[in-house]
């Protein structure tokens, strides 16, 4: 789905949510009413449609049933009450309440330049601690990351992040980052993320022995499901990650970096395989 900041009908929205939950897992019209809270199976499909609209009251159960947080949720009821609204007076005053709350919260999306921006961890940390720090040199602002980066390589990361347009230099040598968050787009990225992921997750494994509990939050749990199962668990997790970063993008006077990984992944094959695998080795 797109970012919610890039939308301006609800009904649309509406529309995207169902077939995004609905090519990923399995899910209908009736469940989604029946989480929002709705008697009647048809009336989010019929608002998807743009046959029927939400109220003040519905379009709260709508920020529940999507997993809406932070500015999502601000965003929406802007959004709900402008597509309501009569033309006039009002109905501006709603535009421009979404408008402004776009402009603050805008995703980037990145395409060529994502494959060296997920290159590791040191581009996502430079960005975030660079405007941290303005007026440090690039040797300060290694000396302040716990893994190893020298400043030669902050100097370069400094570069490729301003010369890419994630990060803009102030005449006074401060940098600010030109929107707050970074994504990346589907097309031909997935290798580049899921490289940096992997190095994170090696980050995150150094982590139990390099810093105490106080300072970092490593903890699982192990169980046995099916495949229904695992799709809620899997929609539950994109849902606590939206959560985050509507919380992240609230935060202000930040003092630390810090990153957040989510794994969730199968420690066992499906009993099925293994009885298949048995069959075919009785029948040779």
């Amino acid at each position: 789905m797109k970012p919610i900041v890039e939308y301006q009908d609800y009904h649309f929205l509406i529309k995207d949510y169902y077939e995004e939950r609905k090519r990923t897992s399995y899910f209908s019209w009736r469940e989604f009413a029946k989480v929002a809270g709705f008697s009647s199976p048809t009336y989010l499909r019929l608002v998807s449609e743009g046959k029927s609209n939400l109220s003040r009251v519905t379009m709260d159960r709508m920020v529940n049933a999507m997993g809406l947080a932070g500015y999502e949720v601000d965003y929406f009821k802007a959004m709900v009450n402008y597509g309501n609204a009569k033309e006039g007076e009002r109905k501006a005053t709603y535009l421009k309440e979404m408008q402004k709350i776009a402009l603050e919260y805008k995703v980037r999306v990145v395409d060529k330049e994502a494959v060296e921006y997920f290159d590791g961890w040191k581009n996502p940390v430079v960005r975030e601690l660079a405007p941290m720090m303005p007026g440090a040199t690039p040797g300060q602002i290694a000396k302040m990351c716990c893994n190893d980066i020298s400043a030669a390589e902050v100097a370069s990361s400094l570069e490729f992040l301003t010369k890419a347009g994630f990060l803009k230099k102030n005449t006074d040598g401060a940098y600010r980052q030109t929107e707050k968050n970074v994504t990346a787009s589907r097309e031909g990225m997935a290798y580049a993320v899921h490289a940096m992921q992997r190095k994170m997750m090696g980050l995150a494994m150094e982590s139990i022995d390099r810093f105490g509990p106080q300072d970092r939050n490593v903890s699982g749990v192990t169980f046995a499901v099916n495949r229904e199962c695992y799709e809620r668990i899997a929609q539950e997790v994109d849902a606590f990650r939206k959560k985050i970063i509507a919380i992240v993008s609230d935060a202000e006077e930040a003092d630390q970096i810090y990153r957040l990984n989510v794994q969730l992944f199968p420690m066992t094959w499906k009993l099925n395989n293994l009885e298949d695998a048995k069959n075919e080795k009785e029948s040779v």
